[in-house]
């Protein structure tokens, strides 16, 4: 057993070690989180005391399907409801969070002590399992949402307490997709998509109740703040998302030969100005942590669209019909950045589709790949810096400048599985074109097929635990709508108007109520058509919670087709639940199990029987 010290990292003097255990999409600024929920100590303490029950419970190496299944004889309801004891009364509410921690520990575990990795993995899945058993076992909705899973609790590290967090936030984090997938989670989240659970006015990362549910008047409604609901800043992204990309045909459509730039290219590189300055703010309350693919990728068209925008400007700096032509050539160059970002402009949609199930599942796919692809690329960097360094050496013609390009374009042609074999005659003859050959086996027989191999693991991966991904990349999805730190919502490229409209010219004098209240005019100015519509479909939502909460029915509750004449039927009178109990199979314990219990009853039966059989014979011998 690996020691503790070595286990939690207490010998890292860095205090970042525990990047993983600290990790939070937004905000990175612990200053606008609220304390945690339970003592600290409390909670560690609890998280130990379900670390040792699951080793107890898995002391060896288990199949997983053993853990997972339905009926398993190793999470058993017993084991539950020990799990569920360990914080007792005062601190049940926070077994779920420290399982959480648990599944991490076990993780980290399996990695420091891979001897025993896949024994650490299925405890690993046996947090999950138990976490998930507790969250749907659990009755009480308002206890689940409020407690079990928005609550916050941190632990200690090295004796200081880490951020809080909730539920909600670490399964994110951990890709813990069976709890992501349990039924209760799924309806936490639908809640905060819905904004059905909004931040707290004062305390932005707790979450309360939203009171107007059931408020049926139109113009309640009409309010601005609503706008913090995950789903109406969705589509607030994929409007404009649409928009930029209309702006964009337009402009690449519509080249103006002079080089100004007319109103479509104005509002482009405006909207442009808004998304990057939305970058920037995440990363800088974030840090390193908000990096990810989609970030690098948006990044990158930003980035040519001002490489694009600066050209243009240099036109401008020019007179038009110069003799050198240099205000046609910056304007050209211009034009082509421009048209070189068409393909990441369409490609960009994918992030705002991600919501639909089909794209959502084929982003994971790809963000997968392309981690995978890492793989491969550090592989043919190597070998190609060898056969490069090879190539120069054996050259004894050309000049080296010259045959080094010939070399780098021969070599990616046989990466794009194009080789070219001519040109090597004259390197060292034969070494230089026997070399080509090892190369280009190298390359297109065992290098591809490596990453096909890697690409096919990671597309069956996923698509075999699809529904589960796609609810994972929801709760992401959801996650970084409510994690974000700003009050006031103003959604790219309105956060230009926040810049410059207010923060700058009223934030730094203005009393804080006034300023309050002047963004909220403001957002329900620029947000007022789609206010229109949200105030409609929430009225009407509302007047459906109101007539569930008259039949006894929660609030979101939907009548289904099957459900329309449920009320009409009875069971019981006609004798149908009587002969469907005597028929239905024990699906909660293996038949073997079943049938080895109906045999034990027999056998003690026919034990009893010979017993009371062989006091009768002793009876009548002594008589």
């Amino acid at each position: 057993m690996v020691q503790w010290k070595k286990l939690f990292g207490l010998d890292n003097q860095d205090r970042h070690g525990f990047r993983d255990e600290m990790r939070r999409l937004l905000p990175s600024n612990t200053g606008d989180l609220p304390p945690s929920a339970m003592p600290p100590a409390e909670v560690t303490k609890i998280a130990l005391r379900l670390k040792y029950q699951i080793e107890q419970v898995i002391p060896c190496e288990l199949e997983e399907w053993k853990v997972t299944k339905a009926n398993s004889p190793i999470i058993t309801r017993k084991v539950i409801r020990t799990a569920k004891e360990a914080g007792a009364k005062e601190y049940e509410a926070c077994v779920v969070y420290c399982l959480l921690v648990c599944y991490r520990w076990f993780k980290k575990q399996a990695n420091v002590e891979l001897w025993d990795a896949d024994l650490h993995k299925v405890r690993a899945v046996a947090c999950e399992v138990l976490a998930k058993q507790l969250i749907e076992l659990e009755e009480d909705q308002d206890y689940l949402l409020h407690d079990l899973l928005l609550k916050r609790y941190s632990i200690l590290i090295n004796g200081e307490e880490t951020e809080p967090a909730n539920v909600v936030e670490r399964a994110v984090d951990l890709h813990a997709l069976r709890i992501i997938g349990s039924s209760g989670y799924q309806k936490c989240v639908s809640f905060l998509w819905k904004g059905w659970l909004v931040q707290d006015d004062q305390y932005p990362s707790n979450f309360v109740a939203w009171g107007g549910k059931a408020n049926t008047n139109y113009w309640d409604h009409f309010d601005p703040d609503r706008m913090r609901a995950p789903l109406y800043q969705n589509a607030v992204q994929i409007f404009f998302s649409l928009l930029y990309l209309a702006l964009y045909t337009g402009a690449i459509n519509t080249i103006n030969s002079t080089g100004d730039l007319d109103l479509v290219e104005g509002i482009l590189y405006l909207m442009t100005a808004g998304f990057i300055f939305d970058e920037v703010a995440k990363f800088w309350k974030v840090g390193r942590y908000y990096i990810g693919f989609w970030n690098v990728f948006n990044s990158t068209l930003y980035g040519l669209l001002c490489v694009s925008f600066v050209t243009r400007l240099i036109a401008l700096g020019h007179p038009v019909g110069d003799d050198d032509g240099q205000r046609r050539k910056f304007n050209q160059l211009s034009y082509n950045f421009l048209a070189f970002s068409a393909p990441m402009f369409w490609m960009r949609l994918l992030l705002y589709l991600d919501t639909i199930r089909f794209f959502g599942a084929m982003l994971v796919v790809l963000k997968v790949m392309m981690k995978e692809s890492l793989i491969f690329f550090a592989l043919l960097i190597i070998i190609m810096v060898g056969f490069l360094q090879a190539f120069i050496g054996m050259d004894q013609v050309d000049d080296n400048a010259q045959v080094t390009s010939f070399i780098i374009q021969a070599m990616l042609n046989s990466v794009m599985q194009s080789p070219d074999f001519a040109g090597f005659e004259n390197f060292a003859p034969p070494f230089g074109l026997i070399l080509y050959y090892i190369f280009t086996f190298v390359v297109m027989v065992i290098l591809l097929n490596i990453l096909i191999a890697l690409y096919n693991s990671a597309y069956s991966d996923i698509t075999d635990n699809a529904t589960d991904e796609f609810m994972a990349l929801f709760a992401l999805k959801t996650m970084q709508f409510v994690r974000a730190p700003d009050e006031n919502v103003f959604i790219a490229p309105f956060n230009l108007v926040e810049v410059f409209l207010l923060i700058l010219p009223f934030e730094w004098w203005m009393p804080t109520q006034r300023y309050e209240r002047l963004n909220n005019y403001v957002m329900g100015v620029i947000y007022s058509p789609l206010l229109l519509i949200t105030a409609f479909m929430e009225t009407r939502q509302a007047h459906a919670v109101k007539h569930n909460r008259r039949h006894g029915e929660s609030d979101e509750d939907t009548t289904e087709e099957w459900e329309q004449m449920a009320g009409q039927v009875d069971f019981e009178s006609d004798d149908w639940a009587k002969k469907v109990e005597s028929t239905k199979p024990n699906v909660e314990t293996d038949v073997a199990v079943v049938e080895i219990r109906d045999l034990r009853a027999q056998v003690e039966d026919l034990k009893k029987m010979i017993e009371s059989s062989a006091k009768g014979d002793g009876v009548n011998g002594g008589t």
